[in-house]
């Protein structure tokens, strides 16, 4: 019965094909007009549930209109990433945890003719010459495409799905990322206009603990954000301006780099510039904005730990040709940086805060990291195996002088101890 539903659908999906003009726009409820007509030809005195017959016509208009079997998976809330290893191996994560679907391609060539679809969609180009993209659905989902002959095996496409509904601090407290006084404390510093870095592994949560600390920034203020492919969704700010990076063209011209939109933030009158990431030697331009008169800018990078965040700046910088001493380099990161807020995920899959600290400055060539915060486990659960634990306050915060001059200091000494020590 799979094969003559498969034959069936290839079979409706040509005739439908045939019989649009494809160079004229044409909208779904011409496409699902002709999907009921050919449908009830095709199946004309045959026995052909109903139930089947909708989920074909469901898959036909995903092949035609869509991105074939993967839209069912983008349009699955549970599902929060996609990985497609070449035509017949597609995984799905839901709740932190991989499983392999049924679904495949019918081809290799179907397979690429969907990631055209979604590059086209941003305005980007993939082919043997340029087979490595970033881009991002019409929702927001951002899109990692490698194709032949970097990807050995078919084209591979990672989907990074998005909550529609972004998270605010008050949710990632009730899921235990951290406590409501962390929260209040790390309010306070984002008014105060700290400067912050967010740092983790890969799905860690940054891009949306980023988001979730933004709605702390006052409503009154100009953002300026800055990404390679955008997924931030900042609420409730009316002067907002929003800069994607472009990849060069064809012709290896039209290139507009992460360095290229910092630069031009500068003359744009921004209060704060959020970077959404930084992975190269744009961490030097980003530094210098946050480190001449941008206070509260806020950006994230990869890395395993705080400290490791400095070391990969610091490489980020030298590999960028700056040509700068290492002892310069991390005084311009120790006098740029205010706070560091490093995420993880544990073996539960839960996403947390692991430590807050504060950069001091600079000792014996040597960047000083004060630890505010860290979370301390407290064992599993019998049931479930969650990690138990909580953050709890290491040292004092040495860097007062920003919330003193917003009037703020005040609330962050109330708030602050209200956090229980280790």
């Amino acid at each position: 019965m799979l094969t003559e539903v498969y034959g069936l659908k290839e079979k409706l999906k040509q005739r439908i094909l045939e019989n649009i003009d494809l160079t004229s726009s044409i909208d779904d409820e011409e496409i699902n007009r002709l999907m009921d007509e050919y449908i009830l030809e095709e199946t004309k005195g045959e026995y052909f549930p109903l139930k089947e017959k909708l989920q074909l016509r469901r898959e036909l208009f995903n092949a035609i209109r869509r991105l074939d079997v993967l839209t069912e998976y983008i349009d699955e809330e549970a599902v929060s990433e996609i990985m497609v290893n070449g035509e017949k191996h597609i995984f799905i994560e839901k709740e932190g945890q991989i499983y392999k679907t049924s679904k495949s391609f019918e081809s290799e060539d179907k397979l690429v003719w969907v990631t055209q679809k979604i590059v086209a969609g941003c305005n980007r180009r993939i082919n043997e010459s340029n087979p490595i993209v970033d881009a991002r659905l019409k929702d927001g989902s951002r899109v990692n495409i490698v194709m032949a002959p970097v990807s050995l095996d078919g084209t591979a496409i990672t989907i990074r799905k998005f909550p529609e509904k972004i998270m605010d601090m008050e949710q990632l407290c009730t899921l235990g990322a951290l406590t409501p006084e962390v929260a209040s404390i790390l309010e306070l510093l984002v008014k105060a206009r700290y400067n912050i870095f967010i740092s983790g592994g890969t799905g860690s949560g940054k891009t949306t603990f980023l988001n979730a600390l933004s709605q702390f920034i006052p409503k009154d203020e100009r953002i300026i954000t800055i990404e390679d492919a955008a997924e931030l969704k900042l609420e409730g700010i009316d002067n907002l301006v929003r800069l994607e990076a472009r990849n060069a063209n064809v012709s290896g011209e039209g290139e507009i780099t992460i360095r290229d939109l910092i630069k031009t933030s500068l003359r744009m009158r921004p209060d704060r510039i959020i970077v959404g990431e930084v992975r190269d030697a744009a961490a030097i331009d980003m530094l210098q904005a946050m480190g001449t008169g941008h206070d509260g800018s806020i950006s994230t990078g990869h890395a395993n730990s705080a400290r490791d965040m400095l070391g990969r700046l610091e490489t980020m910088i030298i590999m960028g040709g700056i040509e700068l001493p290492l002892t310069a380099i991390r005084k311009q990161i120790s006098s740029s940086l205010d706070i560091i807020i490093h995420l993880g995920r544990l073996r539960d899959k839960s996403r947390r805060v692991l430590m807050i600290s504060e950069v001091l400055g600079m000792e014996n060539d040597e960047i000083i990291l004060n630890n505010l915060f860290e979370f301390v486990e407290k064992g599993e659960q019998r049931e479930g195996g969650r990690v138990e634990g909580k953050l709890v306050k290491i040292n004092e915060l040495i860097h007062t002088e920003k919330l003193v001059s917003q009037g703020l200091f005040g609330r962050f000494k109330e708030v602050y101890g209200e956090v229980c020590n280790v």
